[in-house]
């Protein structure tokens, strides 16, 4: 009788088609420029809820006609549900609304330096739920290389950070109001991901349309809040397009189209590539900042562009495989 021999069967491959690869560059650029665009063309008075609302309807828009110009536009009737679009696309935006409400009270009650370490564990959470929900198992190099990524994204975040201190000396309200909910968002944000990549890759859930359904529900949430928050009395005394001039449309039309690609990049190469991707897309910020505006790259990315570059490699070099043995 013949010995066996395992056989080494990838379940998570290392290498991404072309397309992912075209799509990830693109939110890459997009992201890591979309600062500076904001930056240039949007003016201090513009109300941010204003701009929020109109690049969520610049995002249905957008999407609509992409599922239009792909034909599955005509299907949407016959196969869209409540049940099934709440499930796909409404519990992530439900949570993604809550993440960011915990960020922003958090960030209030700790230094620059605390939180941008600790924000950085959504991509941890993001392989823990993507393994829990999909199965997707990590190599032992891709671990290493999460932990690479995580530290460089932490370099970066301390060079672009403020040297804005805690708000309060108390211990227990730094714990309460600034630790948990930054954890707490932390945890959600790599829930929200690995949900969004489970309704595209095992419900089959359209990412145009995810990005239609999420940029309603996301709307409605903000709608919901506005008449309490001090940018609803803006729009009721200034109105709501109160220091825009044609050229604000510009980056609301960039922040939406990197929304679709984050829907692209998230159903086709999953939650955890696309934390690689805004990672890398911090370096390009940087050095953006150095081609229009001769601000140099700090040291700490100068430390962490070795890391990115390290990360990605052994990430896509050393996918996670199984042994199957041949009878």
């Amino acid at each position: 009788m013949a010995a066996t021999k395992p056989k080494t069967s990838t379940l998570n491959p290392g290498n991404m088609s072309p397309r992912v690869w075209f799509y990830s560059i693109l939110l890459t650029l997009q992201y890591g420029a979309q600062p500076l665009i904001s930056k240039s063309f949007t003016r201090r008075e513009v109300i941010v809820t204003s701009s929020v609302l109109t690049c969520e309807i610049a995002k249905v828009v957008c999407a609509l006609f992409l599922m239009a110009k792909n034909g599955s536009l005509k299907k949407l009737a016959k196969e869209w549900t409540l049940v099934g679009s709440l499930t796909a696309s409404g519990l992530p935006a439900a949570i993604y609304a809550l993440q960011n409400s915990l960020l922003q009270i958090s960030y209030r009650n700790l230094d620059s330096l605390t939180f941008s370490m600790l924000n950085q564990t959504k991509i941890f959470f993001t392989a823990i739920f993507t393994y829990i929900i999909l199965r997707q198992r990590q190599s032992i190099q891709q671990i290493g290389a999460l932990f690479l990524l995580i530290m460089a994204a932490v370099l970066l975040s301390i060079g672009e950070g403020s040297s804005k201190g805690s708000s309060t000396g108390d211990p227990e309200q730094i714990l309460f109001y600034g630790i948990v909910p930054v954890l707490v968002a932390s945890v959600l944000s790599g829930l929200a991901s690995a949900l969004c990549q489970w309704a595209s890759q095992v419900k089959k859930h359209s990412s145009y349309l995810m990005t239609v359904e999420m940029s309603i529900v996301g709307s409605l949430c903000l709608l919901a809040s506005i008449s309490k928050s001090p940018d609803g009395e803006a729009i009721k005394r200034h109105g709501f397009f109160y220091g825009w001039t044609p050229l604000t449309l510009i980056p609301v039309v960039a922040n939406a189209l990197g929304g679709i690609l984050v829907g692209l990049v998230t159903s086709l190469a999953g939650g955890v590539r696309k934390g690689f991707v805004i990672v890398s897309a911090l370096l390009v910020t940087a050095m953006l900042q150095f081609l229009f505006e001769g601000k140099p790259p700090s040291v700490y990315c100068l430390v962490a562009l070795p890391l990115v570059i390290s990360s990605i490699s052994i990430y896509q070099k050393y996918p996670y495989q199984v042994k199957k043995k041949e009878a």
